[in-house]
């Protein structure tokens, strides 16, 4: 499990993707606001978590999550997301510093 750092506190979640209604954008390199984790947790099926160097978009790091497993995405890194199951479901939990709002990311 992937553990968010002290003083981060859950904000949002997303609903649950599957292979038929993830957002493009989680397809393409992205990054996470700066301030805010990203928290993967994948409920069915794999997925992979792609980095990216910053620079060329080439990807530098993989890790592949599995069912009940979850991977956590650091403020400001280039990454992408890769369904590599026909069973996948997952969902993304977004952690703040405690006391912040999402109006003030």
């Amino acid at each position: 499990m992937s553990f968010t750092p002290k003083g981060y506190t859950h904000c949002e979640s997303t609903q649950v993707y599957t292979n038929e209604n993830v957002p493009k954008i989680l397809l393409e390199p992205h990054y996470t606001k700066m301030g805010v984790y990203e928290q993967i947790h994948v409920l069915c099926g794999v997925l992979k978590y792609l980095g990216c160097n910053s620079h060329t978009q080439v990807t530098d790091k993989e890790v592949v999550i599995k069912a009940n497993e979850t991977a956590m995405a650091h403020p400001n890194y280039l990454h992408r997301l890769e369904p590599a199951s026909d069973d996948l479901k997952f969902e993304i939990r977004f952690y703040s510093l405690e006391g912040r709002s999402n109006s003030d990311k």
